[in-house]
């Protein structure tokens, strides 16, 4: 029975959990769901509720429309601001932004870390932040693979629920502003790596005169990735 029931943890199978919640970390029926919304004690990923708000969706208080260009600029000034803003608590792997139009995904901004504590840590900033005029809503959220939450129709453009899908409609930035953006970061924890970076290299380096490091070939594979990494930020 155990086992049957872990195997269904989280599926449409799964009768006391919420699938939605678990794969999307939201619900369209919020608190009224009648399905278990189970909130992580830890996790690598948070996300900050409606931070986000699309002039093509919100409107402009009587101020002409934007044109297409124009939002794009403004989304890649949000996007640039809130990255710069996040990487201060870690290293952060991928941040991502809804463009649903559905009250529980609206605007929502996550983010993935590296480590719970960085997470944590950012959730703890979010939560005392105001931005545009707001307050911050952050906690952590159950998110692990953002292309299982993703709606596949609409990534190719076949989604007929448009913004009100249920699953996730992301905004993305271009690619060359997304490499330069993670590059900044690497530049940056090189150079002026925080005290948790530094007690987490101890920390591997005891572990690994312990138990032994890396094989060879696993080695030589990471110093050749770290390499192209420096030459990419030195190229930049």
């Amino acid at each position: 029975m155990a086992s049957y029931l872990s195997s269904i943890y989280g599926s449409e199978a799964d009768k006391v959990n919420c699938s939605f919640y678990l794969k999307i970390g939201a619900c369209r029926h919020g608190e009224r769901c009648s399905r278990k919304h189970i909130k992580p004690q830890f996790s690598q990923t948070l996300v900050i509720q409606n931070m986000f708000h699309n002039p093509q969706h919100s409107g402009n208080a009587g101020n002409p429309p934007m044109s297409e260009d124009q939002v794009r600029e403004y989304f890649e000034a949000f996007y640039e601001d809130v990255f710069c803003e996040l990487v201060k608590f870690g290293n952060l792997l991928e941040m991502h932004v809804c463009d649903n139009v559905g009250d529980h995904l609206i605007g929502n901004v996550y983010a993935r870390y590296e480590w719970e504590d960085e997470a944590q840590s950012a959730v703890d900033a979010m939560n005392d932040r105001w931005y545009s005029g707001r307050p911050l809503y952050a906690e952590l959220s159950p998110v692990t693979d953002f292309r299982e939450a993703c709606c596949r129709q609409n990534d190719m453009g076949e989604c007929n629920r448009g913004g009100f899908c249920n699953f996730m409609h992301l905004r993305e930035p271009p690619t060359d502003m997304i490499k330069q953006l993670h590059a900044q970061q690497r530049l940056e924890r090189r150079l002026n790596p925080s005290a948790r970076d530094i007690e987490r290299k101890k920390e591997m380096e005891m572990f690994n005169s312990q138990f032994g490091s890396a094989r060879p070939e696993e080695r030589a594979s990471r110093d050749d990735r770290d390499r192209r990494d420096r030459d990419r930020d030195r190229r930049r």
